[in-house]
């Protein structure tokens, strides 16, 4: 069968046309997506040809691994899914095409581990799943966030979840003054931040210069944790040597941080409202693509499937 899909041609030539699926698997189920998330970050990269070559790189590709939807078809193995709301955290299906990601289709066909129960209520924010998962990740993996830099998408989910896991509310500096209205911590403009000792500074810009501009701030032995993707990072040695640096990478979310962000969204603890500012039909790929990259008004666009 085939699915309409968003296919990247070449960098910054995108298309919405109809592809070639993999025949189903006995363990497969085919999702209808609903809703499918942009991201700013890693599917930047893909738009401008700068992403690293990754195992499935290459164009013509199918981005995204943002997407929720229904279960509408099994096979064999797999039928007493059907019905099932999940999200789908990308795909691998298409005849030729490549599946770094490839989430972002009107119809996928996925391993039936691959595709995650969640709460049908949550609507459009189920998108959001792999970036708090991501979020959770990177604050499971070491010490509280004093500092977040960046608050876009990825640098709220990692503030919510510090908070939601008990952990003090850090401070977040923005250059964006629109992005700087927050609830239950302060966003401040790293210009009017004079602090020279925090402890632990988690990265959310995905900025090239981070390094440079975060070190200072660093107290002795404290530690950054590059918490967004990068094509290519850089730093002067001698102020991370005179204070004995330490990088922490969070590396690619696992199931373990899925299950722990669910439980975190049904009890209360974790809220994902107000984070989505932008939805756009499917049909209007083409033109949502350079506005979630490039808006910066735009925290999070997601795609609509709906009546495609």
């Amino acid at each position: 069968m085939d699915a309409l899909a968003v296919i990247l041609e070449a960098p910054e030539q995108l298309a919405l046309r109809p592809l070639a699926l993999n025949p189903i698997d006995s363990g497969d189920v085919r999702v209808e997506i609903d809703w499918s998330g942009i991201s700013s970050g890693t599917e930047k990269l893909l738009w401008t040809g700068r992403m690293p070559n990754f195992p499935g790189m290459g164009y013509p590709l199918v981005p995204g691994y943002e997407s929720v939807g229904r279960i509408v078809d099994a096979g064999e193995d797999a039928r007493r899914r059907i019905g099932e709301w999940v999200f789908v955290p990308g795909a691998s299906c298409y005849v030729q095409a490549k599946g770094l990601f490839g989430g972002t289709a009107r119809t996928v066909i996925v391993p039936s581990a691959r595709a995650m129960p969640i709460a049908e209520s949550l609507g459009r924010e189920g998108i959001l799943l792999a970036l708090a998962a991501t979020a959770h990740h990177a604050v499971a993996g070491g010490a509280a966030p004093e500092l977040i830099i960046g608050h876009g998408i990825l640098g709220r989910l990692i503030a919510r979840l510090a908070i939601a896991r008990g952990m003090p509310a850090p401070v977040i500096w923005e250059t964006n003054a629109l992005r700087r209205a927050a609830a239950g911590y302060a966003v401040i403009d790293p210009a009017a931040d004079p602090r020279r000792d925090y402890r632990t500074i988690y990265d959310a810009s995905g900025a090239t210069d981070v390094l440079d501009i975060t070190i200072p701030r660093l107290a002795k032995g404290g530690e950054i944790v590059l918490a967004g993707f990068y094509d290519r990072l850089s730093f002067a040695f001698a102020p991370a040597f005179m204070r004995e640096a330490r990088l922490r990478i969070a590396a690619e979310f696992t199931p373990t941080d899925i299950a722990a962000t669910t439980a975190l969204i049904a009890s209360g603890a974790l809220k994902l409202d107000g984070l989505i500012s932008h939805a756009r039909p499917a049909a209007e790929a083409a033109s949502a693509y350079p506005q979630a990259f490039t808006d910066p008004d735009c925290l999070k666009m997601v795609l609509d499937w709906r009546n495609l």
